[in-house]
Parts: structure tokens; C-alpha cells; sequence
């Protein structure tokens, strides 16, 4: 299953933010910060020291030249806050006009660096009202300490690696290279990190985030995977919102195999959409019949498998890359004529664009260095949702996934799949799909979009209603799209509820 997530293409600071100083109108009391929970007061406590941004960010993050950066202490295991420390790392724009507070942001993943957020909402009442607050989950990004699993050469070569098919010895191969990659993360890791880098720990981080800020309730705008960070503090935290926006819902209360299936038939309907539009030109390389695309498609990628196309890297493009490239092309429609072109070279025997969509994708950087984008995702993930233990789930779901998107289907499918990598995690999940209940919490909003790939749009309203929220419908072909997709009907919405907190109309369609 590919991971549904988000990216983001694109005065003078009081001494101890604790405080709460800067909040509200410049004549207004600041609301009292609630008690720390037992044991914490010192993490709840500290001051946030910003400064340079230099030593934040991944291989080519660009941040805001105006931005600040800094990190926050918060402990590894909530259960023995006296033990090991982890680093959170944040960044901030401050506010531009009257400040109402900080606006907490994560893009997803899970696993993806959040600090170019930061961009996000520029020339708004956003950016006007609210400092805006980026931050690496733990483990992720510039968080400290960072989950890794592989070097970049590890990662380069498990890329480069051909596609198994699902015979007895191919399934063998998989397991074993999956539990090889465990063994990797449990080194290089350590157990303790990786038995607390899931959503459970993250909601008591953002809580501490929100404290450090100065702000008595917290206001967070989440994509994807920072739906259910946004649901799951909403669930434990209800009394300590002012307000929420989550876009592109991931429904908690779905088991793997439901939401990877679901993931399945909303990349297939883009796909779909891609090749029917696709199919308008008469240089489509996938052909000018949509009922055709599925073969097409196959046939320029399968080969592949044999042998990677020439690009102007010395890599090549792997079959895994090709897919890989293709999928994150998908996330939105404005990556559709770079998705072509891609097709276009790939019929033409070479493989250059594909294979930057796929490093995109995959968080490598320029210089051949990586992100640990793809490691933390593989943790998390381990950790947030139960396990596939039992091979005969497993054959089904692979079964079920290849008809949910033939597009996707190599064909090397049979009556027996291998178990996925978490099966071979070295530490026990700690969260369990169940619908979010979060009694007293104030209304806050959900935007879902109806031909979302990578969280599709019935997520979006099952947890609107599991939350009692506002439910905005956004028409479009893409990952998201508040404050993002440039559209005046749904911004306009956001900001007003974020700013004024005022409801969206009922029903309201963009």
C-alpha cells in the first residue's frame, strides 16, 4: 500500500512563549494555559529558543527566508517522562497583523518533514493572524533523534531491485528482505525509539507543542496523515481545541486491509481520469481509447522488470521507480502533463522524468542523499495499525487489491502473497482501528475531495461524522486542496472558520 500523504510544492519574540504572550488583540487578557499533565510540568514549561534555520530541513527543502526554526524536548515514553528525551523540530512564520495564536501544521506521511508548512496560507488572513507553525513528528525530518533504517546506497539498491512474483520462492525472498529491513531499523533505530514513534505519542508532543506556544487551545490544520494526528488529539485532548481543519481524512476506524483497498480503487479512478483526458491528444502515449489505457500502460512498464530504461542518471529507471513516479503524479492534477511526458519518454525508451517523480517520492535530494521520509513511514505505519499475520489475509487483500486497480497489477499474482513488513516489526503496535469519539469538542471542520487518490472521499465523510464536524465537498482530482488547490471557494471557507470560526455553509460544495 502506498502511503496517502501531502506535499507542499512550492517581530520580536517574547522570552518565554509559555507565557502566552502575543495572543489575542493587543488589549485582550491571554486565556490561562491549562495545568500540565502530572509529571510534565517541565516540558509544558520550557521556553522555545528560535533562531536560524540553517541546520533544519532535508536534502532540497527550501524554507522561507524570513523563517525561524528551533526544537522542543518532549519524552521518548510518556510513561517515564524522567527517562529519554526526544527533539522536536519546529518552524515559524510569526504573524503579520493582530495575532490570535499559532496555527499547527502537518502534511501527512506519515513520515514527511513538516517544516515548509510554513508557506502554506501566504498574503491570507492566515498569515496575518497566526504564527504559522510547522514541526517534524518524532523520528521524522530534523526531530532527533530520526528513525533510520538504510543508507542512501541501501536505498538506491532496494529501488534498483527487480519485481518478485508471488511463487513460493518469490514470497520467501519478500519475507526475508522484509525482515532484513526490520532488523536494519532495529540497529540503527533502536527499540525504544521505534516502540514510540506512533500517533498515540505524537497527540501528547503536539499537546506540549501547543502549551510551548503560548496558546490555551490549539489550532491545527492537517493533511492526510495529519487527519488522524488531528482526530486523535481531538480525541484525548477535546477541551484544549479552538479550532481544526483536516483535509484529506484518513478514517480511523478502518482496519489495513480496508484502507488499502479503498486506496487501491481511488488510484485507479485517477488513473482512469488521467488516461481519459490523456486520450484527448493524439500524441496520448497511452493510446487515444481509455478502454485501452490499463493495457498500454502495462505494456511500457512490464519490460521493466527485465531491464531498467536508460536516463541521464547512471541509476536508470527500475520497474519499482517507474510505478513509484507514476503514482505520485497522481496525487494532483497538476502533475498530469509532467505524467505524460514521463509516459512519452518511457515509450521512447528513457526514463529521466519518471525517475524524478520517483525521488520526489522517495525523499532523495540532489546530492544523492535522502530524507527519512520512506523509514519513518515504514514505522509509524508498523506501529499505528495491527498486524497482517496470517498469509491467507494476505493473499486475499494482494487478490482483491490487483482487481480494486488492474492498472497496477504485474500480473505475477497467485493464490499466495507474502506477509507485509510489519509482520516482521521487532516492536508491538500500539493503536487500534476504532471510530474517534471526542465528547465536548467544538465544531471543527473536514474537506474531502471527491476523486482523491490517496484517501478517498467516503473517509472523509465517515469522520466528519464520527467528529460531528463540518463537512466541506471539494470537486477535484488531487490529494487535498485547502489553502493549496488555489481555490476561492474553499479558502474563503477555511480562513473564515480558522480566523472568525466561522461554520461553513451547510452542504458547502467547491
Amino acid at each position: 500500500m502506498q502511503r496517502g500523504r501531502f506535499v507542499v510544492l512550492l517581530g520580536a519574540i517574547c522570552a518565554l512563549i509559555a507565557t502566552g504572550c502575543g495572543t489575542g488583540s493587543d488589549n485582550a487578557v491571554p486565556e490561562p494555559l491549562p495545568p500540565a499533565p502530572p509529571g510534565l510540568n517541565a516540558f509544558y514549561e520550557q521556553p522555545v529558543e528560535w533562531g536560524s534555520c540553517a541546520d533544519f530541513g532535508g536534502p532540497d527543502d527550501r524554507l522561507p527566508p524570513k523563517a525561524e526554526c528551533a526544537r522542543v524536548t518532549v519524552p521518548i515514553d510518556y510513561a517515564r517522562p524522567d527517562g529519554p528525551t526526544a527533539r522536536i523540530a519546529l518552524s515559524r512564520l510569526p504573524a503579520t497583523g493582530r495575532k490570535i495564536g499559532s496555527l499547527l501544521m502537518n502534511p501527512g506521511g506519515p513520515g514527511v518533514s513538516g517544516l515548509s508548512m510554513i508557506s502554506v496560507g501566504t498574503r491570507t488572513g492566515v498569515a496575518e493572524h497566526f504564527d504559522r507553525v510547522g514541526f517534524d513528528p518524532r523520528g521524522v525530518g530534523s526531530s532527533q533523534p530520526a528513525i533510520v533504517c538504510l543508507t542512501a546506497q541501501e536505498a538506491d539498491a532496494e529501488r534498483a531491485e527487480p519485481p518478485l512474483d508471488n511463487t513460493p520462492a518469490g514470497v520467501a525472498a519478500a519475507e526475508a528482505d522484509n525482515r532484513r529491513y526490520a532488523d536494519r531499523c532495529a540497529e540503527r533505530s533502536g527499540l525504544e525509539l521505534l516502540g514510540h514513534v506512533g500517533t498515540r505519542e505524537v497527540v501528547q508532543d503536539m499537546d506540549i507543542l501547543r502549551a510551548v506556544l503560548g496558546d490555551a487551545k490549539l489550532n491545527f490544520l492537517g493533511y492526510s496523515y495529519g487527519t488522524r494526528l488531528g482526530s486523535a488529539y481531538a480525541e484525548k485532548y477535546p477541551q484544549n481545541v479552538r479550532a481544526m481543519v483536516l483535509d484529506g481524512a484518513v478514517d480511523s476506524s478502518q482496519d489495513p486491509v480496508q484502507e488499502s483497498l479503498r486506496q487501491a480503487a481511488g488510484f485507479q479512478g485517477v488513473f482512469t481520469a488521467f488516461a481519459t483526458d490523456c486520450a484527448k491528444k493524439p500524441d496520448c502515449p497511452l493510446g487515444t481509447d481509455p478502454n485501452q489505457s490499463v493495457a498500454r500502460f502495462r505494456a511500457l512498464v512490464d519490460p521493466l522488470g527485465r531491464a531498467p530504461a536508460a536516463t541521464e542518471d547512471p541509476r536508470g529507471l527500475s520497474y519499482h521507480d517507474a510505478i513509484t513516479g507514476v503514482q505520485q503524479a497522481l496525487y494532483t492534477d497538476d502533475f498530469w502533463p509532467m505524467l505524460t511526458q514521463g509516459l512519452s519518454e518511457l515509450r521512447g525508451g528513457t526514463g529521466d522524468t519518471l525517475l524524478q517523480l520517483a525521488d520526489l517520492y522517495d525523499g532523495r535530494g540532489q546530492d544523492g542523499t535522502y530524507a527519512n521520509t520512506q523509514d519513518a513511514f515504514n514505522a509509524i505505519r508498523c506501529v499505528d495499525d495491527p498486524r497482517i499475520t496470517d498469509p491467507a489475509v494476505a493473499a486475499r487483500q494482494d487478490s482483491e487489491y490487483r482487481r480494486a486497480a488492474p492498472f497496477l497489477d504485474d500480473g505475477k499474482g497467485s493464490d499466495a502473497a507474502p506477509l507485509e513488513l510489519c509482520a516482521s516489526w521487532p516492536v508491538p503496535n500500539t493503536s487500534e482501528p476504532h471510530r474517534v469519539s471526542a465528547p465536548g469538542l467544538p465544531t471543527v471542520v473536514v474537506v474531502s475531495t471527491t476523486e482523491d487518490p490517496a484517501t478517498p472521499y467516503q473517509a472523509g465523510v465517515d469522520l466528519a461524522e464520527q467528529l460531528g464536524a463540518d463537512l466541506i465537498t471539494f470537486r477535484g482530482n488531487r490529494h487535498t486542496a485547502a489553502l493549496v488547490a488555489g481555490d476561492r471557494c474553499l479558502d474563503r471557507a477555511v480562513i473564515d472558520y480558522l480566523v472568525e470560526l466561522a461554520t461553513p455553509a451547510p452542504g458547502l460544495t467547491c
